[in-house]
Formats: structure tokens, sequence, C-alpha cells
């Protein structure tokens, strides 16, 4: 099971979700009490190794402003979140990095329809944290997607059943308060995801 810890901006959060064994760590580049500057995910990127993948976080940018971000934080992924139009991957295709489209269910499932390298199926008022029908989805979605929305340590197990994606993607569900991550919830959410 793949798993991405998203929103980090603390090195011992970032350390704990690749000492647990995380696939993807997230540092939002966008609007949200989760932002980081692209300075501060370089610093934070700069010790995660290299198999785990850094993925920059955006929303409802132009691809300019991505592509500085994304140079200026190092990042080795590029995610945009929500309505983005295809014609946004097309202009970051030349970066090199891999691309993942962030959606809804309403959305066009299959991985790649965009040009992306990864898709992200989240809830239906997407970055919510809300639980969801997640069978819903079952069967839907093809390639390699991620499960997202209001998921935890205590109902991943029962997401991944429900819904049988390729990994998963967690970000409030890892959180004491909007922003401040838990270590020991990342560690959870990990052991959980992969072990039931």
């Amino acid at each position: 099971m793949y798993v991405k810890i998203c929103g980090l901006s603390e090195p011992e959060h970032v350390e704990a979700a690749v000492e647990a064994g995380a696939d993807a760590i997230g540092f939002v580049l966008t609007r949200s009490p989760r932002r980081v500057t692209p300075e501060r995910a370089a610093e934070l990127a700069a010790a995660v190794p290299a198999h785990v993948l850094t993925v920059g976080v955006f929303r409802g940018e132009d691809p300019q402003t991505v592509r500085e971000a994304a140079l200026a934080s190092g990042v080795r992924a590029v995610q945009l979140h929500g309505r983005h139009p295809h014609a946004d991957f097309t202009a970051l295709k030349d970066l090199g990095r891999p691309l993942v489209r962030a959606v809804d269910a309403s959305a066009d499932l299959r991985c790649g329809a965009y040009d992306e390298d990864l898709l992200i199926v989240d809830a239906p008022r997407p970055g919510s944290g809300e639980p969801w029908d997640w069978a819903a989805v079952r069967g839907r979605p093809s390639g390699r997607w991620m499960l997202a929305g209001g998921l935890d340590p205590s109902n991943v197990a029962e997401a991944v059943e429900a819904a049988g994606p390729w990994g998963v993607d967690v970000s409030s569900g890892v959180e004491t308060a909007p922003g401040v991550k838990d270590s020991a919830l990342i560690r959870a959410f990990l052991r959980a995801a992969r072990h039931g």
C-alpha cells in the first residue's frame, strides 16, 4: 500500500513519516493552515531520502506560479488539487517531475487522463478531511490512484477495504489541530494502512 503523508511543516514530523515508511510526503504551497513557503519546503525536503517522493501541493495557481514554487522548493513531484484544466498539466510536463491530479469522485477518474502520473480521489469537499462513502468509487478509478478524504488511523483499513485503492493520502487525520501534525498518529496511520 502506497502511503502519502501530506501537509507537513515541521522537521520532526517529516522524520517520523520517513522512519515509519511513508512513500511520499506533501508540502502545501497554497492557501491552507498547512501552508509553507517554497524556502521552508526546500529545508524540509533536504532531509528526505531519494526513495521518498516529495510533493508540492497547489490549488488554483497558474502553471507559471506552480513552476516557480516547485523549482524554488526542490520538490520531486507536483500535485494540482481541484479542477485544474488539462492544459495546466501539459504546461508543467517539461518540469520532468511526476504530476499528481487530485479531484473529487465526480471528475474523470482515469489516472493519466490529464497526463498525470498519479491520481488522488478525494471527498466531495476536497481537502475537508471529512469521511465519505469510500465504497462509491470502488472499481471506478484506474491506474495508480490514492484514496483521500477523512482518513485516520482508526478508519484507514476499513476505507482501503471499501474502495480498493492503490494507495492512500492523509493530512488532517494525523493532526491534533488544523495544521498541527502528531508523530504518533503518523506512525499509527502507516501501520494501519499497511497491516489493518
